[in-house]
């Protein structure tokens, strides 16, 4: 179960809509969307990242290490680092 913060960052990040997020997606969605998601209280800090920063952060979500986040995976780092539950 993820919480509506998660699901609705992890919306805002999918840049196809395809319901899974790729690396690419999460490092370019970070860096062009990233400031408004922040500012708007949707991103918190952490996700303001450089690529590196960015490319950790999927790497810490895909737990299966198939190379795409469902909203699972990103919503278990999202609500953990956010504090949600």
């Amino acid at each position: 179960m993820s919480s509506d913060k998660a699901r609705k960052l992890f919306e805002a990040l999918d840049l196809d809509n395809d319901g899974t997020l790729t690396r690419e997606e999460v490092i370019t969605a970070l860096r062009t969307k990233g400031p408004t998601l922040a500012a708007a209280g949707d991103l918190p800090f952490w996700g303001l990242g450089d690529t590196d920063a960015s490319s950790a952060l999927f790497d810490s979500a895909d737990q299966n290490g198939d190379a795409v986040l469902t909203l699972e995976e990103f919503a278990a780092v999202v609500d953990r680092r956010f504090g949600c539950s």
